[in-house]
């Protein structure tokens, strides 16, 4: 689908295309440069110093069977949180005692 069938389908969509290219020939043209220093161009990517806590969860992978985590996602948002809980109790009541 070209532009012009675009625009007519959603003519939002043509000024949202405007603003972009208006925005990339600013970049090219190094106005965004020529307002901001290279060290706080720099200082704006990525996760902020300091954000990532020392005891962050780490993401894995678990295989669920699908009636088990439909019913896991059906209990709405959060419910990652709520396993995690679950399985934090799990472990207290069954560790080994070395």
């Amino acid at each position: 689908m070209n532009k012009r069938n675009k625009a007519v389908i959603d003519p939002e969509m043509r000024d949202f295309e405007d603003a972009l290219l208006r925005s990339m020939d600013q970049a090219k043209k190094g106005e965004y440069a020529a307002v901001h220093t290279p060290e706080q161009i720099v200082a704006r990517r990525g996760r902020p110093v300091g954000s990532v806590k020392a005891d962050a969860k780490q993401a894995v992978k678990l295989r669920f069977d699908p009636d088990v985590l439909a019913a896991l996602r059906s209990t709405g948002r959060g419910w990652q949180t709520r396993v995690n809980e679950v399985m934090r109790e799990w472990v207290k009541t069954h560790a080994k005692n070395n």
